[in-house]
């Protein structure tokens, strides 16, 4: 087992919380986008998804992207609950971190992921159709891609060391699709647009938590499943 390099994990860590900063700020900036009275709920849309996806992923999601393979679907359940996620390094990840480290690295890309997707059905959708909604696309779609991209398919040389097959084209096919992206008008008038935030500031906090991509000679593409 290799040792635990303190350089690698510190690295990783504040990667991690520069990706963090990327949710809220992707917040901010569609509140410049919508009307004043939408602000909050918008907002609120962001913040709320760090909250949801870091309990979704400690509890399951974690296991079902990054655990033991089963049948190149999807990961076991060996790891729910964060059972067995210790202090010591998993080789078949990153061998020079903590596992908790690790997942919580990779927390950070299952909260940034479906946070694009909130600016799709912005001042449309109700906040409790919106958690079901996020929950269950964080299950059924994200876990499942970044266990085939990161738990699967690097055997077949797929490499993906920034996330832009698992965040990028997870989170920009959905809103297409979504009902809520074609249906019902837009009811411009009754209320201004929003003053309140500048996307030109948020859009400078975005490309900061950019650099939180670049952790991944710490944190590898795995090895094996």
């Amino acid at each position: 087992m290799s040792p635990i390099s303190s350089g690698d994990t510190a690295w990783v860590l504040a990667s991690a919380a520069l990706v963090m900063v990327m949710t809220p700020a992707l917040g901010f900036f569609y509140d410049g986008m919508v009307r004043r009275k939408n602000v909050l709920g918008t907002v609120m849309h962001s913040f709320i998804i760090i909250a949801l996806i870091s309990v979704q992923w400690v509890l399951w999601g974690y296991t079902l992207a990054f655990g033991p393979d089963r049948g190149g679907i999807i990961g076991g359940l060996d790891w729910l609950g964060a059972n067995g996620v210790g202090l010591t390094p998993n080789a078949n990840y990153a061998a020079t971190i903590p596992d908790q480290a690790y997942m919580i690295f990779q927390a950070m890309f299952a909260i940034i992921t479906p946070a694009p997707i909130t600016g799709t059905f912005a001042e449309r959708m109700k906040f409790r159709t919106f958690l079901v909604f996020i929950l269950l696309w964080a299950t059924l779609v994200y876990d499942p891609i970044a266990h085939w991209v990161w738990g699967g398919l690097h055997r077949l040389g797929a490499l993906d060391f920034a996330g832009g097959t698992v965040v990028h084209i997870s989170s920009g096919s959905p809103p297409w699709r979504l009902p809520w992206s074609w249906v019902g008008v837009w009811d411009t008038g009754g209320s201004p647009w929003s003053p309140i935030t500048s996307p030109s500031w948020s859009c400078e906090l975005l490309f900061s938590g950019l650099t939180g991509l670049g952790s991944t000679p710490a944190a590898p593409c795995p090895r094996e499943a």
